[in-house]
């Protein structure tokens, strides 16, 4: 027995450095998973090239590999194959099975009727719509592995107690943001949704800026958030004036000052020649491009001398915004 497992742990290790990985990772490998010394390459084989005909690129296959060394140790008609179709009967797009395996191999590892099923239905019974499940299991698949107790029931446990247990509102969030169910609620989410209470956001501020911008909740609050709020402070803005701008556009707690808020604060003032408070009325300005569209609009209004506010200038297309100004030659011109 000895014998037959250093030949087949010998044969893998050709098996890995045919395929390009180097000693370190071979190593680390076998160290991860006691079960490829045992392995015949015969079946490593087979499941390495059933991965490549599913989809997924050759030269990606060592860092999958890498990740989870079990996945050429495991039956291929026993394990593999029923997950990798239950999945194709989730995907709604070409590849996606190939792409979330990618992100996640371990999901390769997990049972069909113990695992993956109780996780779809733990969805739907959250309000989930049929067509999305899939979506959200195959953006996120780690979401596999977590425990539906302990893990995925506490953050549900966590929005209910901030309202969001109505009209399959949490179903709503899931969809928006899988990765939600990742995080700790008392590492991040609770101590996130305090400090936005903390800077005045009502609970209904909260559930609204919960449903449509969910992310903002799995935020640092010392490293991203209380960074950016200070910086509206700064910038002359106050109490409900914030508030305003999170409800209105939760992405600006988020965005990067020096890159994004700055630039476009400084070019309105500086540039435009108008009053940061004119933000507060269209919280959206930060969303448009600089050069793209604040700049060239700015300069087609200025040539014409014509006067307008934020969302007059910005809250339309290209074609709207040339009717609305009588440029539709210039928009010719430019086209």
């Amino acid at each position: 027995m000895e014998t037959s497992s250093g030949n087949n742990s010998s044969n893998m290790m050709w098996f890995f450095k045919d395929r390009g990985f180097d000693d370190n990772i071979i190593q680390g490998m076998f160290k991860k998973c006691k079960r490829l010394e045992m392995v015949h390459q015969e079946r490593a084989s087979e499941n390495w090239e059933y991965l490549k005909n599913i989809g997924i690129q050759e030269r990606k296959l060592p860092s999958i590999v890498s990740k989870c060394p079990k996945i050429l140790v495991l039956g291929l008609n026993e394990k593999i194959l029923p997950m990798v179709e239950c999945l194709n009967t989730l995907a709604t797009k070409p590849h996606e099975v190939a792409s979330a395996i990618a992100k996640f191999p371990h999901i390769l590892s997990y049972s069909v009727e113990e695992k993956l099923c109780p996780v779809l239905a733990f969805f739907q019974a959250l309000g989930v719509p049929e067509k999305q499940i899939g979506k959200i299991l195959l953006l996120n698949p780690r979401l596999i592995s977590y425990s539906i107790e302990t893990k995925m029931g506490e953050i549900v446990k966590f929005l209910a107690s901030i309202g969001l247990d109505k009209d399959g509102m949490i179903g709503k969030i899931l969809v928006k943001d899988p990765f939600i169910m990742g995080y700790s609620v008392d590492k991040r989410l609770r101590p996130t949704s305090e400090f936005l209470k903390s800077i005045g956001l009502t609970e209904q501020d909260l559930q609204m800026l919960a449903l449509n911008f969910p992310s903002i909740l799995s935020r640092d609050v010392n490293k991203v958030l209380v960074h950016n709020y200070d910086y509206l402070k700064g910038r002359g803005f106050q109490g409900r004036q914030i508030v305003d701008l999170v409800v209105g556009f939760p992405p600006i707690l988020i965005k990067s000052v020096r890159n994004s808020l700055e630039p476009r604060i400084k070019f309105l003032v500086d540039v435009m020649g108008r009053q940061v408070d004119e933000i507060i009325d269209y919280p959206c300005f930060f969303r448009h491009g600089l050069k793209k569209k604040l700049v060239l609009r700015h300069k087609l209004l200025q040539q014409r001398n014509l006067n307008c506010s934020l969302s007059e200038m910005l809250d339309c297309n290209e074609k709207k915004f040339h009717l609305k100004f009588g440029l539709l030659e210039g928009h010719a011109l430019s086209n």
